[in-house]
């Protein structure tokens, strides 16, 4: 019988694949790893401590912590004596923690690093139904109420050995429909959600994904996406379980580039902003190089998309052209392969937008990444473009056993075993969410073509509406403007308004270095962001850019930013999606100065 909830597959898997390398982290700079059957133990010692603290099932234990090794080792723990899991986005502050904690009604919190439990040292006198705060790394002077991870597990072995059949009659007494995880949802609009997702909804999403993405125990994985976020936590650490493969975490987002070349991962769950960079950086070096080496860069990049073209023609390259192709891959691409470690299979993209045009660029260079949509609602996947089967510009075919349609007003609907049984302490929400047949409204617009590949245009509220009646969907003017090596971040604005303008964060180390090779004079970054040249520069991306837009959709005015938008300022989400309406507050002067008369 097939196993029905995430605690039964971990000890399938425990089983199945217990010799095997499962998680590896850098010490000493070195990766190094641990086998199945030792993974299988720190979650049964780490389930088993909070069992003797009085944890039941049903209650609430929160998680808050980057990616390492003690993630799945209290994740899984906490789901394996039939524990609900609240994890927390560790950049968030103390009152959004009480929140989430309150409302949640957790009763014990982990914590991995001095920072983050004294995040919680202010408010847990403020938070009755709170026991406990269990810190991960070492920290000065615990109160009573703290405990340490490796106690926790000392007490896990205690009571295993007081309670020798307790863990599996534990894990057996799971039910597919029990909670999971209540996941708040940090949204581009409004307070956070609990979204509750259960054993079925996480489970069926792991194996319906797997019918179209092929993984299996000889994979290895490259963590950095937050665990936190339903993308990760599902592609990222259930996924990979399931499918017997090896996990490896990087040190931090920083780290990434160097723990690609460490790990040489054959898979790796990413978001749109890394591929961004490094398509950036791969520009920025092949611009800044000889004559003779940018000629062949360029060439290369001509060569590559001839071959993408006979590929996605379904024609098999030969003759000459694969002679070139294999030319441009040893001079140019291989470097790129290098980057990302070189034994690479592919990319899935997923929690924002993915510009086509990156999509296409990596395809050119041999390197695939595989574009997918859902929302932490749909535990996360909804569609998902396959090794065999993808298009550029989609997300994809919906996956098995996952129903789409398209309602009247272009609103993207879906129901399956992946839909969350609702919001937490919030049934409103959930009405207004989840109609009376049970299609979840996603709030983004988008259509099918007629191979069944979903395209999604935007979200429903960022729809701009002119002043003139235009619909603007500012997603994809945003999308071909990042295309520019100058432009780091932009957001495009407009609503309500006579003409569109953009708020552009400007990739400062290649206006440095143009103003530079111009011999402009500035004294500060502020003072270069002002000067007429620079505005020019921008100015003449813009237009070159979106010269094929229809002259509604044509950005009329633009301010450049000194600051970036940031996870901490509260303007990007933790997936790096825009805060439309936060960043429209913090630069409201800015934005009204662009439209001084309101002309066009």
């Amino acid at each position: 019988m097939a196993v029905q909830t995430l605690t039964a597959m971990f000890l399938d898997v425990v089983q199945k694949h217990g010799n095997k390398t499962s998680l590896m982290k850098k010490k000493n700079g070195v990766y190094e790893g641990i086998i199945y059957n030792e993974f299988g133990e720190r979650v049964k010692y780490v389930g088993l401590g909070l069992a003797s603290l009085g944890i039941q099932a049903g209650d609430r234990v929160a998680l808050i912590s980057e990616n390492r090794m003690e993630w799945p080792f209290s994740d899984l723990g906490i789901l394996s004596i039939g524990a609900t899991n609240v994890p927390i986005y560790p950049t968030i502050t103390s009152e959004q923690i009480q929140y989430i904690l309150a409302d949640s009604g957790t009763k014990i919190i982990i914590a991995s690093t001095p920072d983050l439990v004294n995040k919680i040292t202010p408010i847990f006198d403020k938070l009755p139904q709170l026991e406990k705060v269990i810190y991960i790394d070492p920290y000065e002077n615990p109160t009573d109420y703290m405990l340490s991870f490796n106690a926790l597990a000392e007490k896990g072995k205690s009571f295993a050995q007081a309670h020798p059949e307790y863990y599996l009659e534990a894990a057996s007494q799971v039910k597919p429909d029990d909670l999971c995880g209540i996941i708040y949802t940090s949204g581009t609009t409004g307070a956070p959600k609990g979204v509750m997702l259960t054993h079925q909804n996480i489970l069926s999403n792991v194996q319906n994904s797997l019918l179209s993405l092929r993984v299996d125990e000889t994979d290895t994985f490259l963590s950095f996406l937050p665990l936190c976020h339903s993308f990760e936590r599902m592609a990222g650490q259930f996924l990979a379980i399931y499918a017997g493969a090896t996990i490896a975490y990087a040190e931090s987002v920083e780290t990434v580039a160097d723990n690609l070349g460490e790990v040489k991962p054959t898979l790796v769950t990413t978001v749109p902003r890394l591929l961004e960079k490094v398509y950036g950086r791969v520009i920025e070096n092949a611009e800044s190089g000889s004559p003779i080496k940018k000629k062949i860069f360029y060439w290369a990049v001509n060569v590559g998309e001839k071959h993408a073209k006979a590929i996605l023609s379904g024609k098999t390259p030969a003759g000459f052209l694969k002679f070139k192709y294999g030319l441009a891959t040893k001079l140019v691409f291989s470097k790129l392969h290098q980057r990302v470690g070189g034994h690479l299979r592919f990319f899935v993209s997923g929690g924002a937008p993915l510009s086509k045009e990156i999509a296409e660029f990596f395809f050119k260079a041999g390197i695939l990444v595989l574009e997918g949509y859902g929302l932490t609602e749909t535990s996360p996947v909804i569609a998902v473009n396959q090794e065999e089967k993808y298009k550029f510009g989609s997300v994809g075919p919906k996956i098995k056993n996952t129903e789409v349609r398209i309602a009247e007003d272009g609103e993207i609907l879906t129901r399956g075993p992946n839909i969350m049984k609702g919001y937490y302490n919030n049934p409103e929400a959930t009405d207004e969410a989840i109609d009376a047949d049970g299609w979840l409204h996603t709030g983004d617009i988008g259509y099918l073509d007629d191979e069944g590949f979903l395209f999604i245009t935007d979200r429903k509220k960022n729809i701009l509406v002119t002043s003139g009646g235009k619909n603007v969907t500012p997603a994809s003017i945003e999308n071909l403007l990042i295309m520019s090596p100058y432009i780091d971040q932009v957001m495009v604005i407009g609503d309500k308004r006579n003409f569109l303008s953009a708020l552009i964060v400007p990739a400062k180390d290649n206006l440095i270095k143009y103003a530079n090779e111009q011999s402009i004079t500035y004294e500060s970054i502020d003072a270069l962001l002002a000067h007429e040249t620079i505005n020019k520069l921008i100015k003449d991306e813009i237009d070159k850019l979106t010269a094929n837009l229809a002259r509604f959709e044509q950005i009329k005015k633009f301010t450049l930013l000194s600051n970036e938008f940031t996870i901490e300022s509260g303007e990007l989400t933790p997936s790096l999606k825009v805060k439309r309406k936060i960043v429209e507050n913090n630069y409201a002067s800015v934005i009204d100065a662009m439209y001084d008369g309101d002309k066009d």
